[in-house]
């Protein structure tokens, strides 16, 4: 890890006491800062702020106290990214012009390893998952590892202290944490996607989403790279004008970007890269989500072989097109990441199996009329739950579904839903909708689903 000076004896104020707001406290308490941590929640029994405290960090729990900022004059204020920026804490930490961070920004920073960067309105911990497994397969004989950190779920801080100037670093990177960063130069950088009713609650409007999501690469150097995606024409302008980074173009369809799917395999203008047949994968994304990785690999050093043999066993990403389990000739999938209409998009036709759909979650106040043309010429049933289930019903009478079955939880849909299946069939639950009116987060919801599958087992 770097020893850089940047944070030495600054006050920094971190908002927010979650996995990422632990493990940067940790690492700026090494790099010299002076720490004090607010969260909302009790803290009083909460271990990692009993252990921040013993090093000496102010913790202040139960409320957000905006007269801290009379008593304390902050060089920073670094921000969990799941917090808006309405918090009366950003909002006074903005109106004095203290810059609002998050953890990447620190992280990053101090990272002797070299790092690439992922993001995209979907797809970005499928790509992830399979860009470290690639880099992991070609530097694991080297002694030398690849680790997947950022959203996908384990901090940059807590990795940035092991991993060498040999080892990789994969950093899934959201518009949340992005809104946050000013100043990373990622070797590789790379945007999947970019959909128009993502995230629009936080961001507030597509222009601000988008502009979030370009500053992965807005600070990247002429030395390094950013993938873009050729299929996606206004955006890709908008990506252009932005990036100093030499640009590298990937398409699903067209054969003049630099990676393309052509003829049933991955490729690039040099050589055929992989079968599409012989992807463990389901799925057109997924075949776009490897195209990307496969990519990322080979500018960061991997060779083909190490991207086939990835490719030809991976299954997928927990909570992400997760196979489970067959159950009397059911194929059942686990998708609970898709907490939007894109995700469940892409979802319902990666397979050519007749399919049982699971879906309903958060009401964020869209129709889902753009599913009508995905369920009727995939979906066979449908069973709905959550504050969504008669809008989700809507979409589907619109799509000619004649087995409807509407419940209040998922615990109820799932047995309903197997009921609907025969030999043959896929139970997919993807529900197209965030998880938080009915689970804290949508890897809890997807807990859940898999263990009421398992029951269905002993039944």
């Amino acid at each position: 890890m770097k020893q850089i000076e940047a944070y030495r004896d600054k006050n920094i104020l971190v908002l927010g006491l979650g996995k990422s707001g632990f493990a940067v406290s940790k690492l700026l308490l090494e790099l010299g800062a002076k720490l004090t941590l607010n969260d909302r929640q009790d803290l009083e029994q909460n271990v990692h702020a009993q252990e921040l405290k013993k090093l000496g960090v102010r913790v202040i729990g139960n409320t957000h106290p905006v007269n801290l900022f009379d008593e304390v004059q902050f060089d920073y204020l670094v921000k969990n990214p799941g917090i808006p920026y309405e918090n009366p804490m950003v909002q006074k930490a903005l109106a004095l012009k203290i810059p609002v961070i998050t953890e990447p920004e620190i992280a990053l920073s101090v990272s002797e390893a070299p790092y690439v960067c992922v993001t995209g309105s979907n797809g970005k911990t499928t790509t992830v998952m399979l860009t470290q497994q690639i880099l992991e397969h070609h530097l694991a004989p080297k002694g030398h590892h690849a680790y997947a950190v950022g959203n996908i779920g384990v901090p940059i801080s807590e990795v940035v202290a092991k991993a060498t100037k040999d080892d990789l670093l994969v950093v899934e990177i959201s518009s949340f944490q992005l809104m946050g960063v000013t100043d990373i130069n990622p070797r590789v950088a790379a945007i999947i996607d970019i959909y128009d009713n993502v995230h629009l609650d936080y961001h507030g409007n597509f222009a601000n989403y988008v502009n979030a999501k370009l500053n992965v690469t807005r600070t990247q150097s002429e030395q390094n790279y950013f993938l873009a995606n050729f299929d996606q024409k206004q955006i890709f302008q908008q990506e252009k004008a932005a990036t100093k980074a030499k640009i590298i173009t990937f398409s699903e369809t067209d054969p003049s970007a630099d990676y393309f799917i052509a003829d049933g395999y991955l490729r690039n203008q040099k050589e055929q890269i992989m079968a599409v047949s012989d992807m463990k994968l389901p799925g057109l994304h997924n075949q776009q989500n490897a195209l990307v990785a496969s990519a990322i690999a080979l500018l960061m050093g991997a060779n083909v072989d190490d991207i086939r043999h990835v490719l030809a066993t991976f299954t997928g990403a927990k909570h992400r097109l997760q196979y489970v389990m067959t159950l009397a000739g059911r194929k059942i999938y686990n998708d609970s990441k898709s907490t939007n209409i894109e995700a469940a998009s892409v979802a319902i036709p990666a397979f050519n199996d007749p399919e049982v759909l699971i879906a309903g979650g958060l009401d964020r106040g869209f129709t889902f009329d753009d599913l009508v043309p995905l369920l009727k010429k995939h979906v066979k049933a449908i069973v709905l739950y959550g504050e969504t289930r008669y809008l989700l019903a809507d979409a589907a009478r619109k799509a000619g579904i004649k087995k409807i079955i509407i419940e209040n939880t998922l615990q109820e849909a799932v047995p309903k839903a197997y009921e609907l299946t025969e030999p043959g069939d896929v139970l997919l639950f993807s529900p197209a909708c965030a998880s938080w009116d009915q689970f804290r987060t949508f890897e809890e919801r997807g807990d859940y689903f898999i263990n009421f599958v398992k029951e269905l087992k002993t039944k």
